[in-house]
């Protein structure tokens, strides 16, 4: 019999990536979406269908937080990821033969606005406000039954770079002249970033945090993401929050003038916080994506022995925009 991994939400680009290493490496994949194909979050029968007897399970479901966080979006973007965590839980819990590893995404975001070191597993002051409430509310339900014979893994990634919606952007964004970096600065207050959730908190860093674009950038490349996550599959040994991040880290300043020389762009406009807001406005996102200083470090991976395969940010790029420029020319 075939190996059986089951991705519960595999229709984006992370997914996308994961199903083509697992089948690579001999799984059968069945994926849990909103339609299917192979079962329906609206069906729990369907659900433990799938999961009952599968090698492997690894959650991705959760409504894309490159939203504006209207009232609406809020509670789908916290709603989706604690009902499809829920449905699977259960489901391994009815299971007759029950799954030895479930991976599910969580998100970097748990981790304190930081400037001035690196944030680990280990470190435990975690951020407040909107973000930080959905992840870390989202790994409680993870967490929250008692499952002796599947191993869990909270996968805290960063932004991923690769053929998805941020590493285009920020291409864009330098080849249009628009590539210089995002400063933070004073803007009126508001109650988008509220706290949400069952213990909902509120935020504790104000906005306008003057970084001068030293905000710190997190990220791995999707060659890295989908290799850790096999890694830690390997590694019995690992369990609990595990973060997907490169191991060196950089600032706004110096991805936005990496971008700029990759694309051979002389120059790149500034976006001041009073700009980014009505931009950000427009495109229906929110500008903390790429104000807050997020500085993570993968210690469990590293101290696991995981080797990167990207572990500097412009061999990254370079790699992507290689690999872009290839698929325009097919």
């Amino acid at each position: 019999m075939p190996k059986r991994a089951v991705l519960g939400g595999g229709s984006g680009f992370l997914g996308t990536a994961l199903r083509s290493a697992l089948e690579a490496d001999g799984y059968e994949v069945s994926i849990i979406g909103r339609s299917g194909p192979d079962a329906r979050w609206d069906d729990p029968v369907s659900v433990l269908r799938v999961v009952d007897g599968a090698d492997l399970i690894i959650g991705l479901a959760g409504k894309i937080v490159n939203s504006r966080f209207t009232s609406a979006n809020r509670d789908e973007i916290l709603r989706s990821r604690i009902d499809t965590t829920r449905l699977l839980s259960d489901a391994i819990a009815q299971s007759e033969n029950p799954p030895a590893l479930w991976m599910n995404s969580s998100s970097a975001t748990v981790y304190r606005y930081a400037l001035d070191r690196p944030q680990t597993e280990a470190d435990t002051e975690y951020d407040t406000g909107f973000s930080p409430d959905v992840a870390l509310a989202w790994e409680e339900e993870f967490f929250r039954a008692e499952l002796p014979g599947t191993r869990r893994v909270a996968l805290r990634i960063t932004i991923v770079l690769g053929d998805g919606p941020a590493t285009t952007i920020l291409f864009r964004l330098a080849r249009f002249g628009l590539g210089g970096p995002q400063i933070d600065g004073w803007w009126f207050p508001h109650r988008r970033y509220r706290g949400i959730g069952p213990h909902p908190t509120d935020p504790r860093s104000p906005l306008g945090v003057r970084s001068k674009g030293r905000q710190k950038f997190s990220w791995i490349h999707i060659d890295d993401l989908v290799d850790g996550i096999r890694f830690i599959r390997d590694t019995p040994a690992l369990h609990g929050p595990v973060n997907l991040s490169a191991p060196t880290q950089t600032d706004n300043r110096t991805l936005m003038a990496t971008l700029r020389r990759i694309v051979r762009m002389p120059f790149g406009m500034p976006a001041w916080r009073f700009m980014l807001e009505p931009a950000m406005w427009v495109l229906r996102t929110e500008p903390e994506l790429v104000l807050k200083s997020r500085w993570v470090a993968p210690q469990v991976l590293m101290d696991a022995g995981y080797r990167f395969r990207y572990d500097e940010l412009e061999p990254a790029l370079r790699d992507l925009h290689r690999r872009s420029v290839s698929d325009r020319g097919a």
